[in-house]
């Protein structure tokens, strides 16, 4: 093997893929957490926003002087600062000039730079930029060691770590930012508060934050608006996350004819205006809410101005909650104060950010002093060698002309008047014209000027009091100077915003049906007037389980045999013609092979006061409060679970909703022909998921149905073998919940009769009972004697040529159409 075969064996290390990835990830979140995403808690800026501000000031591309191409800016930064793509270094210098993103633009532009509509800026070749003169403040004193510089990524430039900042960008200007694990949400504040604040930090250390929120009261955003919920703000500054509302600044105007209109001039901060006129429109054409006529973008160069008019006599306030609640009228805003503090992203709250400017800042004016403290020291010894030099000029001269050459002279002034050699190098670098007008006087004033300073650097250096006093001396020059009013309004509660279903919804009489199979409609009176009876749409082993005249405001809840509820607000059911046959349920809840909607029920709020009573027939019964079943957020996608089934094959017999407390009793019927009733008292009021519990002893029985009734009801039953009985409800004493009662059918050795299903009747009952063969039989109950307790009653159906019986009902009362009185 050779040597080089050896030494390239040497340098193969085996890693694992998990090591190899964890560190290369490791590496890449770091450099995007400290070099890119994150602000810098210092100055508030990114890496990207300082190196555009840093090389724009070094190309003299300042306030005071003419705009330049903003591509030459970009080009610059590029070249020489950050090796990335120009449209990110563009986008980050554009950002920097929107006056609608930052209180306080560090750049000023020429041209199209954006629109809070998001409209792109024009490209970097047409548009013009410069530093904004609040941006100098960023950079001044950045020539006086006042920074820490290193190395370009190429080695051939030095650029800031961080710059001087003489204002609080952070705060004033805010930031967002995602990088690995980390994000940053931090809101733009008012100048002047957050100065007011740093001000008696500075005077107080130990300040509460309950006392630096009287100077920074919340955001203040260039959008101004309304912002809500003083509780999200004190958390907020208390942990570095919070949640605030901030709203629309509205107000309603009356037009002529009894017409109105709601005008939006603030909208929330980042909010974007044109999506959200959209928006608003959309729900206009879409009729989501009843009364908008139109909607007008009447923003220009006077302000931004959203018009919205209503209808006549529309409902003002309830549309603009509408609108508040299901636009960008209103949007939560989150905190999340991540910031690099040294060199470490964290979480902080509003005292630590200001304590963190602080320390900056004193930092800055001690480097600055030291820097002109060395340099007045400096100046000072070549003062006094040149006022020395002055006082012996014929001396000096007659030195220089007798040396050889300049290093020569030098060094026989350092030997003959001891002067140092910086002195001396002043001396022979003095041109011959300057010995004619060099005034000793002038240089003792300067001497003296340049003493007085030094004392003030050095009680600066020395005196915390005296760097804090030059620390709010500078403080107070910038918010005089570049001090604006508060934008955004602060309110302390977040309103409840509630919506009239009147303002979403009209009012109208529809006629709604819901099918065995699943099928649900609502139709107008008119098409339902218009129709016949029997032409209902439905397939003909179909057949109506509910049908009932509603209002658009009610509220239907369909309860299914497998222990599911579907909810749905009578709007939202397909409005169809009532000879079509509707919308199936499984177009937007599934339901199981067997499963099917048993019973409906129809409410005028969710707010009813009642019970609902429900049985299975492996023989569990509960009471669940009307609460506890009301719709969640996503009833629209998913049915909720009103009981939870014992077993796979278990079923739900009946559902009865009990809007009193009334002394009434439950009656209990098995299969096997078992009776059992007792008191509604003896059942509990449960939760939904709960199974309930025991209804009846049933062994190798199952519950048939059950039913609420009274000594003076009677009920119809039938059994498997066409049999009919009419029975008093008296003949089943009342006893206790969970016994297996007595005998209401004769027990027969060959081929017994079981119960398939019963129902209470009054006199006039008519009932209809569907078999296994799709026939309809109707049984009217006063043709049949009232049958003793052991009695199996009379045969009504031949089994052999219309099919088993499989469900008995009272036969629907048909339902007369009417328009409500006004």
């Amino acid at each position: 093997m050779t040597d080089s075969k050896k030494e390239n064996d040497n340098k193969i290390q085996e890693l694992t893929l998990e090591d190899v990835m964890g560190d290369r990830f490791g590496r890449y979140s770091k450099y995007i957490i400290q070099e890119r995403a994150l602000p810098d808690i210092r100055d508030g800026l990114k890496p990207v926003q300082r190196r555009i501000l840093y090389a724009m000031n070094q190309d003299g591309n300042t306030y005071d002087k003419g705009f330049r191409k903003s591509a030459k800016s970009v080009g610059n930064v590029m070249g020489n600062f950050h090796p990335h793509g120009d449209s990110s270094i563009y986008e980050a210098l554009v950002r920097m000039s929107q006056d609608w993103k930052l209180r306080a633009p560090l750049i000023e532009m020429h041209g199209n730079n954006g629109s809070i509509d998001n409209d792109p800026a024009a490209a970097m070749r047409y548009t013009e930029a410069r530093l904004s003169k609040i941006a100098s403040e960023m950079l001044k004193d950045i020539d006086k060691e006042t920074v820490d510089f290193v190395l370009n990524f190429d080695d051939t430039e030095y650029e800031p770590t961080v710059l001087p900042s003489r204002f609080p960008n952070l705060l004033v200007n805010g930031a967002t930012g995602i990088s690995a694990g980390y994000a940053t949400d931090i809101p733009p504040h008012n100048l002047n508060e957050v100065i007011d604040a740093l001000l008696y930090l500075l005077k107080h250390p130990d300040a509460s934050l309950e006392k630096l929120m009287t100077f920074v009261k919340g955001p203040d955003f260039p959008t101004s608006g309304i912002i809500q919920g003083i509780d999200g703000i004190k958390k907020a500054y208390k942990t570095g996350k919070g949640r605030i509302i901030v709203r629309s600044r509205t107000k309603i105007i009356s037009l002529r004819g009894n017409k109105s209109q709601i005008e939006v001039t603030e909208i929330p901060y980042e909010v974007n205006k044109a999506q959200l006129v959209k928006k608003i429109d959309e729900i206009r054409i879409l009729k989501k809410v009843d009364g908008i006529v139109e909607v007008r973008d009447e923003s220009d160069r006077n302000g931004l101005s959203i018009a919205i008019e209503l209808k006549r006599d529309a409902d003002s306030e309830g549309i603009l909650n509408y609108l508040f609640k299901n636009t960008d009228l209103q949007i939560s805003y989150n905190f999340n104060m991540v910031a690099i503090n040294h060199k470490r992203p964290e979480t902080l709250g509003l005292k630590a950010f200001l304590e963190a400017y602080l320390v900056f800042q004193k930092e800055v004016i001690t480097k600055r002093t030291q820097f002109s403290l060395k340099k007045a020291e400096k100046r000072l010894r070549i003062v006094q060698g040149l006022i020395k030099a002055l006082s012996i000029l014929d001396q000096v001269i007659a030195v220089i002309r007798g040396s050889k050459d300049k290093k020569d002279s030098k060094t026989n002034l350092v030997q003959k008047f001891d002067f140092t050699e910086e002195q001396a190098e002043a001396i022979v670098s003095l041109q011959l014209y300057r010995l004619s007008n060099t005034d000793v006087t002038a240089l003792e004033a300067e001497s003296a000027d340049l003493n007085e300073h030094i004392q003030q650097y050095n009680d600066i250096l020395n005196s915390p009091t005296a760097l804090a006093k030059v620390l709010r001396t500078e403080l107070s020059s910038v918010k005089k100077q570049y001090g604006t009013p508060r934008l955004t309004e602060i309110q302390d509660e977040i309103q409840e915003i509630k919506i009239d279903r009147k303002v979403v919804v009209p009012e109208e009489q529809v006629m709604v049906s819901v099918s065995h199979d699943g099928y649900l409609k609502r139709s107008s009176l008119r098409s339902y007037s218009a129709s016949s009876e029997d032409d209902n749409g439905l397939k003909d082993e179909d057949y109506p389980i509910f049908l009932k005249q509603l209002s658009t405001l009610d509220h239907l809840m369909m309860f299914t045999n497998k222990g599911n509820l579907i909810s749905r607000p009578v709007h939202e059911l397909a409005d169809s013609r009532w000879k079509d046959t509707g919308e199936h349920i499984s177009q937007t809840i599934g339901l199981g092979d067997k499963e099917r909607i048993i019973k409906a029920f129809a409410f005028h709020s969710l707010k009813e006061n009642g019970e609902f009573l429900i049985a299975t027939n492996d023989g569990y019964i509960k009471r669940t409060d009307f609460s506890n079943l009301t719709p969640g957020r996503n009833y629209k996608k998913h049915a909720s679970t009103f009981i939870k089934l014992k077993n796979a094959d278990s079923v739900v017999v009946n559902i009865f909703f009990i809007e009193h407390q009334l002394k009434q009793t439950v009656m209990l019927l098995s299969e096997r022909g078992y009776g059992l009733r007792y008191d509604l008292a003896e059942i509990p009021i449960i939760g939904a998921r709960t199974a309930g519990v025991k209804s009846m002893d049933l062994r190798e029985d199952q519950v048939a149905n059950i039913q609420l009734v009274d000594d003076s009801n009677q009920v119809g039953i039938i059994t498997q073998r066409g049999a009919f009985k009419r029975m008093a409800v008296k003949d089943i004493p009342v006893t206790s919940r969970a016994r297996r009662g007595i005998l209401v059918l004769r027990e027969l050795k060959k081929d017994p009769h079981r119960i398939i299903d019963f129902i209470k009747i009054d006199k006039n009952s008519i009932l209809e009972v569907r078999t296994s063969r799709g026939t309809l039989h109707d049984i009217i109950t006063t043709e049949h004697p009232l049958s003793a307790r052991y009695s199996n009653g009379s045969f009504v159906i031949d089994v052999d040529s219309e099919g088993t019986p499989v469900s008995m009902m009272l036969k629907p009362v048909p339902v007369v159409a009417s328009t409500p009185e006004r």
